[in-house]
């Protein structure tokens, strides 16, 4: 197993100091601020805990609310609002420095049958048919941003396989869509719980780029100020974070220094797993001090 997945598995192990208090930490890898996705994980991962396990989690709806610090441990503490017939509720808020950092409201509801439908898979190429990352690094190494290079190049828990690569290799003005191949990079646990953590860990990543699409701009780029402001995701059916998953992101708007974004998650063979919306800041700098 990459020690990069090692390190997903461990911070997604919360340490458990009370019925409804726990201790999440975060990898030292040199990053200024926590990585969003990391919290939302660790929440879920907080609230599953105090709900029966045969109550999945359907849904969560989460606020950023400040920069989370890497080098002291996050604080999550779960309210147990409401355990229903079939479904639970929770709040988790995710403490630092005596402060709240990140809020989350999270549904959890017994398994059982009725009406289904879904919207069909995007036609794109399969993941075997894109080149993986190291491939890219290696045969656009001259033309592919020095950030961006240098993200692909460190070892991460999830691997990703664009389908365009012109968002890349440059940023020209586009339709803000863009479908994305990914996967962990090593067999995680089968447990369903860590499972819907790791996809809510790796569904913040690409999202927010994708309202940036339209105006020719990337998250990367040194003049520009991008953040998560929110970030909601519903849970549909079964799968697997450590299998292909196919992460289909438009952006219906943009305005204000916030951009709007929507995913649909599919497995593979066109199963619609879970939904994801976000809205982030975008706040170009030109002429700023």
């Amino acid at each position: 197993m990459s020690v990069a997945v090692q390190n997903l598995i461990s911070i997604l192990d919360l340490e458990r100091l009370e019925d409804n208090l726990f201790r999440g930490r975060s990898p030292q890898d040199g990053w200024q601020r926590v990585y969003g996705g990391q919290v939302i994980g660790q929440a879920l991962v907080a609230a599953s805990h105090t709900v029966s396990a045969d109550r999945p989690a359907h849904s969560l709806h989460g606020y950023f609310l400040l920069g989370g610090d890497p080098k002291v441990p996050i604080i999550y503490e779960v309210e147990r609002i409401r355990d229903g017939g079939s479904f639970s509720t929770r709040r988790v808020v995710a403490i630092q420095h005596g402060r709240p950092i990140f809020s989350m409201s999270c549904s959890f509801h017994v398994e059982e049958p009725g009406l289904d439908h879904q919207f069909p898979m995007p036609d794109v190429p399969t993941p075997e048919e894109l080149p993986g990352e190291e491939e890219l690094v290696s045969k656009f190494s001259d033309r592919i941003p020095d950030a961006i290079r240098k993200y692909w190049s460190r070892e991460r828990p999830i691997e990703f396989r664009p389908v365009d690569l012109s968002r890349y290799l440059g940023a020209p003005k586009k339709e803000p869509y863009q479908q994305v191949w990914f996967r962990a990079t090593a067999p995680l646990p089968d447990s369903p719980m860590i499972q819907r953590c790791a996809l809510a860990y790796a569904s913040d990543m690409t999202l927010l780029d994708t309202s940036l699409i339209a105006h020719g701009r990337a998250v990367f780029e040194p003049d520009i100020m991008v953040a998560s402001l929110d970030h909601a995701m519903w849970f549909h059916r079964p799968f697997r974070c450590d299998d292909w998953l196919l992460y289909a992101e438009d952006s219906p708007s943009s305005q204000g220094a916030r951009g709007f974004n929507r995913g649909l998650i599919f497995t593979r063979d066109g199963t619609l797993v879970a939904s994801t919306v976000q809205e982030g800041l975008i706040r170009p700098l030109e002429g700023r001090k």
